[in-house]
């Protein structure tokens, strides 16, 4: 029956999802309003086939559920349309909308000074009292701002309070981090954390536990049944499906908290991570983190190299010629040896153009800097291994993949980044990006190569050219410093 005291009332069916209670006719505008198209949606076989129009609908019109961290916008939607709501009690998980009202700032304020060797800067105390007092959040919070100290406060509040915690990451790298940054902050890991990832054991008894979701998303609810908080951090790289997977069945978890560096260009959509997780807070953006001077100062020297004119007739087709071409490697590899400082030259596969650039580097006889290569079938220690010796070298080379080296890895001792493979996505640039704004005591200043290629054709521009001027739009957005520089390539280039 409807309640026709109100045009919607809405209540909680479990921590993941609100019941709606409304008119037919407010549900069909509820289902379109929260409705989004998927990016690609086009090319993936259940839209060829035209089983799927290629749009997801929040609000599932067959048991009027939408997930609870959508609640402030389903309020704006009521508001908008002058729709009145209600709330209802649920006997077991209570209300859709509740307040801590005994968080105050201070006194987060006084706990992390108090559980922490580091001093917690104004917007991280800001952002975990933020999250403290409305028991869900999604906070955006920039690469280098500090996001492990505050994911630290949450797991520490709550250990105090004997409620049992999932911190869910990305990879298995960040396992290790996570857990090294947990004792740098002064706390006995050992004691209280259990590291899950490929050939570590599920089951524990200990209040905190550390995992990549590939490790948990397929387990059955049974596993998920004693957490009481979940945190997930770099919230933005999940798969979508698997992110669901773990979050809805963790159906009674009461404390939920996503950290990313951005929303825009991510895998999953905004409105699901939200959703999920609860509304989003920035907590900080970096170039207030400049100003600051809680970050090194950052230059961009974007060097468009200049080609003859050439016409692709696909992407791929463009990516093979600029990674095969042995002038544009050669002038990488002159590039990261004229440079001084520790160095980081990012590429996307690993055969095709990692290796190539790696054994140019370290078999050069212009240098006899300390070389590395990292990618994805190097094992965690191995990586973890780097990274330390990185920390007390001033002159080496990292010849990285993207994706095991953009996100999750912290080198406060790196003064410059290659970009030498083309990429056109956001989050992976300002990831990378990330790397090397981490201040130590002998860097102020950091420098980005962002090497694009120019090969117009009849006044058409290459796709990654395109690209590029997609990264230059992110630059912008930013504020960030970047000077634009047109390199002509050496037909004999060594």
């Amino acid at each position: 029956m409807i309640d026709t005291t109100a045009n919607v009332v809405i209540s909680k069916a479990n921590e993941v999802f609100l019941k709606i209670n409304s008119e037919p006719h407010i549900e069909y505008e509820l289902r379109d309003h929260f409705t989004f198209e998927v990016e690609g949606a086009k090319f993936m076989p259940q839209y060829r086939k035209r089983n799927w129009n290629g749009e997801i609908h929040l609000f599932d019109m067959r048991n009027k559920r939408i997930y609870v961290g959508l609640l402030d916008r389903i309020i704006s939607f009521c508001e908008r349309n002058d729709y009145s709501y209600k709330f209802q009690d649920n006997e077991y998980y209570g209300t859709p909308f509740e307040v801590n009202e005994g968080i105050s700032y201070e006194g987060v304020k006084d706990y992390m000074k108090s559980i922490c060797s580091h001093s917690p800067r104004k917007y991280q105390i800001e952002g975990v009292y933020d999250a403290l007092r409305h028991n869900r959040k999604l906070l955006i919070s920039p690469t280098a701002s500090g996001k492990s100290l505050m994911i630290y406060a949450l797991v520490r509040y709550y250990v105090d309070k004997e409620q049992k915690t999932l911190l869910v990451v990305p990879t298995t790298s960040l396992v290790e981090q996570m857990y090294k940054d947990f004792q740098d902050y002064g706390w006995d890991s050992e004691s209280f954390c259990h590291r899950i990832y490929a050939g570590k054991e599920k089951i524990n008894e200990l209040p905190v536990t550390i995992t990549t979701w590939q490790s948990v998303y397929k387990l059955p609810r049974s596993f998920f049944e004693e957490y009481n908080v979940v945190i997930g951090d770099e919230a933005h790289l999940f798969k979508s499906k698997s992110l669901i997977s773990i979050m809805t069945k963790l159906h009674h978890t009461k404390y939920r908290y996503g950290f990313t560096g951005t929303l825009s260009g991510t895998q999953t959509h905004q409105w699901v991570l939200e959703g999920l997780f609860g509304p989003s807070y920035k907590v900080t953006k970096t170039d207030e983190l400049m100003r600051q001077g809680h970050l090194s100062q950052l230059d961009i020297q974007c060097l468009v190299l200049k080609h003859p004119p050439q016409k692709f007739e696909t992407y791929q087709d463009e990516i093979e010629y600029l990674i095969t071409h042995e002038q544009r490697n050669n002038f990488i590899k002159n590039l990261t040896l004229d440079l001084k400082g520790n160095t980081l030259v990012l590429f996307s596969r690993v055969e095709a153009h990692g290796a190539v650039l790696y054994e140019k580097i370290n078999n050069s006889k212009r240098s006899d800097r300390k070389v590395f290569f990292v990618h994805g079938g190097v094992d965690a220690e191995q990586r973890e291994l780097i990274r330390e010796i990185t920390e007390k070298e001033k002159n080496a080379v990292i010849v990285a993949s993207y994706g095991t080296f953009s996100t999750g890895i912290n080198i406060k001792n790196l003064h410059n980044v290659i970009f030498a493979s083309p990429s056109k996505s956001r989050v992976r640039n300002l990831q990378s990006i990330g790397r090397i704004l981490r201040k130590s005591s002998n860097k102020v200043k950091a420098t980005l190569y962002d090497i694009s290629d120019d090969c117009t054709y009849n006044s058409r521009k290459n796709y990654t050219l395109n690209h590029f001027i997609e990264r230059i739009k992110i630059y912008n957005e930013e504020n960030f410093n970047y000077e634009i520089v047109t390199v002509q390539l050496k037909k004999d280039g060594n």
